[in-house]
């Protein structure tokens, strides 16, 4: 087996999160406003309460494919819309690094929901905005009835992470950033 070096991590690492990003980045505004619309619906039939949720929401972004890969090192990359009752007002992209024992590919949709005005405007306002304490995290699981409740609801941001697909078991939110696209 070759030594491995700084450089051969840093390239290894390019390739995977270069090969992430190929597959999931979704181009124009309105091919992004689309598969969030059909990744809305998804939500609604998998997740329980999640239809209620937008509605109390101050907005929500969906993430309708995230794609993540990993070897050793790696990475994620999606695309969305943030909106505000049913309008996009906002495009974001979402993209992660990791390092760690990973193997595999996988894809999946996530949506955080904004409970308040507030955690709202924090996140419209920010330079690229990280998940924190403040969010529950919901896990759709296979089999299961999992879904969103007044418990998960008392937070200021609720995300949701549904219609996983792949190898990797799985799916986190951690060390994501979501940036603003210009569309």
């Amino acid at each position: 087996m070759e030594n491995w070096t700084r450089r051969s991590f840093v390239v290894a690492g390019a390739a995977v999160v270069g090969g992430c990003a190929n597959g999931a980045i979704t181009g124009s505004g309105s091919q992004i406003d689309a598969n969030v619309d059909a990744a809305m619906a998804q939500m609604y039939n998998l997740i329980p309460g999640s239809r209620e949720a937008a509605q109390d929401a101050a907005g929500v972004l969906m993430m309708p494919s995230v794609t993540k890969a990993g070897l050793f090192i790696g990475g994620s990359y999606g695309e969305g819309a943030l909106r505000i009752g049913n309008a996009t007002v906002d495009y974001f992209s979402v993209a992660s690094a990791s390092l760690g024992w990973q193997i595999g590919g996988q894809q999946y949709s996530h949506a955080l929901f904004f409970m308040t005005p507030e955690a709202l405007r924090d996140f419209r306002i920010s330079d690229g905005w990280q998940i924190g304490v403040d969010a529950e995290v919901v896990v759709e699981e296979e089999g299961g009835a999992v879904g969103l409740t007044s418990v998960t609801s008392n937070r200021p941001v609720i995300a949701v992470v549904f219609g996983n697909r792949g190898l990797i078991v799985g799916a986190s939110l951690a060390g994501a950033k979501y940036s603003r696209l210009v569309r």
